[in-house]
């Protein structure tokens, strides 16, 4: 047994499948406890052992939606596949909906500052650089109450639901005037295989976010965002530096610093604290795991329950739902 991938595996079935999907929860609590799989699994390069990747890749793949018991029967017949696809693809989940939970921030600087110019660290497809084409239901009141807020043209075909307290409700959806985004792999969402694998990334029993993201594709296909390729850390100044003059310039990753070495996770950090002293027009959300950012995660003084942390220049201001399914002020 491989102590560090079963440990590994069983955090991510009790701490983010438990409740969420009980296929992940099955096969994630299955490696755990048996040590051929850790013993595989281990052999693979450091982050190619996220639970979430080596699951995509065998669904991807054709892996039956079963107990754990069909899952090695097919893992053994094809493992090797697997690694190949884990070691060629990452875990790029890009999901629309984390806007809902960005868009009470980004309404108030719009008010604040005029237009919006985005620009995504680890923007994937680039789903979340259209918060200005989606519409949204925010419930408050433990669910009894709601608002319907949609774009300037009316409803969207892609509508997001949000939990939410009365007092952050947005009053609208921002003025975007312009957009970009930096990924070491971008997605072009009219290339049907990289669409696919999206899709495979998304846990499965959501069906709803299977159809949403087909949604999005489609509307974003039509005008796609201007993605560049590249490490976050060197390519996000240059991004900013070619927003158009005057607007206010917000700079936001979700669920992403993860994915970073803790060293190249301090130096975005840092890189974004001096350029705020660089550019008085910047804003820096993040929207990332209690364990990513601790030190701001530790401003909160809150249990975060499985949810995340969003911070405005790194203040805390929101505990939100991984997948912007909630939004709780703090």
């Amino acid at each position: 047994m491989n102590d560090a991938v079963s440990s590994l595996y069983r955090q991510f079935a009790q701490d983010e499948a438990v409740g969420v999907s009980q296929t992940y929860f099955e096969w994630a609590m299955g490696v755990a406890e048996e040590a051929e799989m850790t013993e595989r699994i281990a052999r693979l390069p450091g982050m190619k052992q996220q639970p979430n990747l080596v699951f995509a890749a065998s669904r991807w793949l054709g892996a039956p939606l079963g107990s754990y018991a069909q899952l090695r029967g097919w893992l053994a017949q094809h493992w090797e596949d697997v690694v190949r696809v884990v070691l060629e693809r990452s875990t790029q989940t890009n999901e629309a909906a984390r806007c809902a939970a960005l868009l009470p921030v980004l309404a108030r600087l719009g008010d604040e500052h005029g237009g919006l110019a985005l620009v995504e660290a680890g923007s994937a497809a680039g789903l979340v650089l259209y918060p200005d084409r989606y519409s949204y239901r925010y419930r408050y009141d433990a669910g009894d109450g709601i608002v319907e807020l949609d774009p300037p043209g009316g409803r969207s075909a892609i509508v997001l639901p949000c939990r939410i307290d009365a007092e952050s409700i947005p009053a609208r959806v921002p003025t975007v005037v312009w957009r970009a985004g930096v990924d070491l792999r971008p997605i072009d969402l009219r290339d049907a295989e990289q669409l696919d694998w999206l899709e495979a990334l998304i846990w499965p029993e959501h069906e709803a976010r299977r159809v949403r993201l087909r949604a999005a594709a489609e509307l974003i296909a039509a005008d796609p965002p201007h993605l560049v390729a590249g490490d976050i850390v060197e390519r996000v100044p240059a991004l900013v530096a070619q927003a158009p003059a005057g607007a206010h310039v917000v700079v936001f990753h979700s669920a992403v610093l993860a994915y970073l070495t803790p060293e190249r996770r301090a130096e975005f950090v840092a890189m974004m604290r001096a350029m705020q002293h660089e550019w008085v027009n910047v804003t820096w959300i993040s929207y990332e795991g209690v364990q990513v950012l601790p030190e701001i995660a530790a401003k909160a003084g809150v249990d975060a329950h499985g949810r995340m942390v969003l911070a405005v220049d790194g203040e805390p201001v929101a505990l939100v739902g991984p997948h912007g399914q909630s939004f709780q002020r703090l």
